[in-house]
């Protein structure tokens, strides 16, 4: 059937149509696309930065390893004493003996700078626990892990708190590729108290309705909160409560009638295999 032009079925209103999808474009909609595209050009910078960065690191000598080295940790020293945004590159430069033309040559920015001092500062973090992290798969590995982290802080007569909560309360809000750094650093953190408590899980040491990675996440919140208190307070008391009610927790499970009826199943398995 052929349609005359005069009918209105036979009227095809482009126009109108592209008009009226345009009108779907609501300002909370383009809000949206802008958010999008800026995120994207955000992080399609922090990749250019790393790329450029790893290229700087690759072509330097020992010597440029060490100068560079010096730089960042000054700058840890210098921003966690002083706060990022109130730390100048001059005053980088002092501490560090350099230049600032050889801490450009090594750095494109600051922003730049303070990066490399979160990865500093993460492998200082986590190193110092390197003997646990991975290997908390007991409770008796637990509260070891709990009394360095108390004894670092005794030592340190409660002063500083974590570098890593302290870069975090600095700089994210105001530092999105500083902030997306700083999230990797707590999820390494994790991931070493997180695979202890799964390899429990998987030997039947926790009920089957307990989530090791809830745990391990509940765990690290104790450790960054007692820190805070611990330094605000100075005092170790906070960090102690904090981490004794998780691991009190946490071994409160392993009494729990579930994994009892499982322990003894599983002994009487054993006897049944004896000759």
């Amino acid at each position: 059937m052929t349609l005359l032009k005069d009918e209105p079925s036979a009227q095809i209103p482009w126009q109108n149509t592209i008009l009226g999808f345009a009108e779907l474009l609501t300002l909370e909609t383009l809000q949206t696309a802008n958010l999008v595209q800026e995120n994207w050009i955000v992080n399609s910078k922090i990749q250019a930065m790393s790329a450029l960065t790893m290229a700087t690191r690759r072509k330097l000598t020992p010597k440029g390893h060490a100068t560079r080295a010096r730089i960042v940790a000054a700058a840890a020293q210098r921003i966690q004493a002083h706060g990022a945004t109130r730390t100048s590159t001059e005053e980088i430069c002092e501490a560090a003996g350099v230049s600032s033309s050889q801490l450009y040559h090594y750095f494109a920015d600051k922003g730049s700078l303070v990066r490399a001092v979160i990865a500093y500062q993460t492998e200082r973090v986590l190193g110092v626990q390197r003997e646990y992290l991975g290997h908390l798969d007991s409770i008796h590995a637990l509260r070891k892990w709990r009394d360095l982290l108390v004894g670092i802080e005794q030592g340190l007569q409660c002063e500083g708190g974590c570098p890593l909560g302290t870069l975090a309360a600095q700089l994210a809000e105001t530092s999105h590729a500083a902030r997306v750094d700083l999230c990797s650093a707590f999820e390494r953190w994790e991931d070493g108290i997180r695979s202890g408590l799964r390899t429990m899980y998987d030997r039947g040491e926790f009920p089957k309705s307990v989530d090791p990675d809830r745990l391990a996440l509940a765990l690290l919140a104790a450790v960054e909160g007692g820190f805070l208190l611990t330094q605000v307070r100075r005092t170790t008391a906070p960090l102690e409560d904090a981490l004794d009610t998780v691991l009190d927790y946490i071994e409160s499970l392993l009494c729990h009638p579930e994994v009892r009826a499982l322990r003894l199943a599983s002994l009487a398995q054993d006897k049944l295999r004896e000759p």
